[in-house]
């Protein structure tokens, strides 16, 4: 399993950026609980609102990237540690910054393009409430990638400290 392991940060800036995290992926998924509930109820009293079902997906998409955003900064998402802790020490190492640099490159990236996308989506906005801007709402995918390359930034810095005996992808 874990050749080392280290204890959550409790305090300092991580800290507060994961629970920061929490606390957003939370409250998507309790306004996303809500509108879907609203929506149902007004569709069986027989007056369907014509934006929930539009909405519902946005936050959908919304929880989806900022949940991404936790998981990264969890150290949950998928990866093979089986198969990287039967390499030899230095090699572990070595995948392990190849790994996060080509995470890092992907999110910057997304993050970039993201950004530059903005102002095209300025001018059009939702089908069913239109006054409710396309960029603010693809403003999701520049700002989680961003706050992916942080954490993922942190990790690499991490890595690159520990000494090649100890290191392994699953330790946070």
């Amino acid at each position: 399993m874990s050749n080392i392991s280290i204890a959550p940060a409790t305090s300092g800036w991580f800290y507060v950026y994961g629970r920061f995290l929490e606390a957003v992926v939370m409250s998507l998924m309790v306004i996303l609980f809500l509108e879907v509930m609203v929506g149902v109820v007004f569709r069986m009293l027989g007056n369907s609102l014509s934006w929930y079902d539009e909405v519902a997906s946005i936050l959908l998409a919304w929880l989806t990237f900022y949940g991404s955003a936790l998981a990264s900064h969890k150290r949950s998402h998928i990866s093979c540690p089986e198969i990287v802790d039967n390499f030899p020490p230095r090699l572990r190492k070595a995948s392990a910054i190849l790994t996060q640099c080509l995470v890092i490159i992907f999110f910057a990236l997304l993050t970039w393009v993201g950004f530059i996308i903005m102002p095209i989506l300025a001018g059009d906005s939702m089908t069913s409430l239109t006054a409710v801007p396309m960029n603010l709402v693809q403003s999701v995918v520049p700002i989680s990638a961003a706050m992916i390359v942080t954490i993922e930034l942190r990790e690499l810095i991490r890595i690159l400290r520990t000494p090649a005996h100890a290191v392994n992808e699953q330790v946070s």
